[in-house]
């Protein structure tokens, strides 16, 4: 089941060498204030943060999410490349997407387009 567009917020940012990313503009609709307790599980190559009341790591004083370092390896994200975020609203999380893969996803498309006949 997909979700509708207007079901997902996207984001953009880039992960600080201690591995923390501001998204402010996402954890507001989320309704995740700082000190929020947060469970980050790494499933296929990206990072599935949700609200959790035991969860390990917490959104900082200046609303930073933090991106922990085994996490951050086990996805390939790097400080200093940019990372997507999707906010799952209804669903209280917030996806983290390495740019390794947005580029491969795109990569994909763009291939299949051209070989389409619908780029030159």
């Amino acid at each position: 089941m997909f979700a509708a567009a207007q079901d997902v917020l996207l984001g953009m940012a880039v992960p600080s060498s201690c591995g923390r990313v501001t998204a402010q503009q996402l954890l507001h609709p989320l309704g995740w204030e700082p000190g929020r307790r947060l469970d980050i599980q790494p499933p296929q190559g990206m990072l599935v943060v949700g609200s959790a009341h035991d969860g390990r790591h917490q959104i900082g004083s200046r609303g930073e999410l933090p991106l922990p370092a085994p996490a951050r390896r086990m996805c390939g994200i790097e400080p200093g490349w940019p990372v997507l975020l999707a906010a799952l609203v209804i669903h209280d999380l917030l996806v983290v997407h390495p740019a390794s893969t947005v580029i491969g996803v795109l990569a994909d498309l763009h291939t299949r387009l051209a070989g389409a006949g619908h780029a030159r």
